[in-house]
């Protein structure tokens, strides 16, 4: 599912490879869901940059440990999880300043 959306997305050859949940059998927001982004590029949670469409999904990234970037298009409200995230933009070009910065 995740290659076929890459695919129709135009975003083909962009990126090595795709982290999926399916890897290691476990649903967000499991610890393992998270640890895949540091086995995979072998950085320290805090050199990785978490961007996620889901206020849901930045709660429990944030939770992990990881820096993140909710990236909210349609301007909804922030959930009440307890886990704020690091940034909020309406774009990809939004999470591009938040990792430059």
């Amino acid at each position: 599912m995740l290659d076929a959306a890459v695919k129709n997305s135009g975003l083909e050859g962009y990126f090595e490879s795709h982290l999926s949940t399916d890897r290691v059998k476990a649903f967000k927001p499991a610890s393992a869901a998270y640890q895949m982004g540091i086995d995979a590029f072998k950085l320290a949670k805090e050199e990785i940059a978490f961007a996620a469409f889901a206020g849901w999904d930045v709660a429990g990234a944030k939770w992990f440990g990881y820096p993140t970037f909710w990236v909210n298009r349609s301007g909804a409200p922030a959930e009440e999880l307890n886990a704020q995230p690091d940034s909020v933009g309406s774009g990809l070009s939004d999470l591009v300043q938040f990792v430059l910065g």
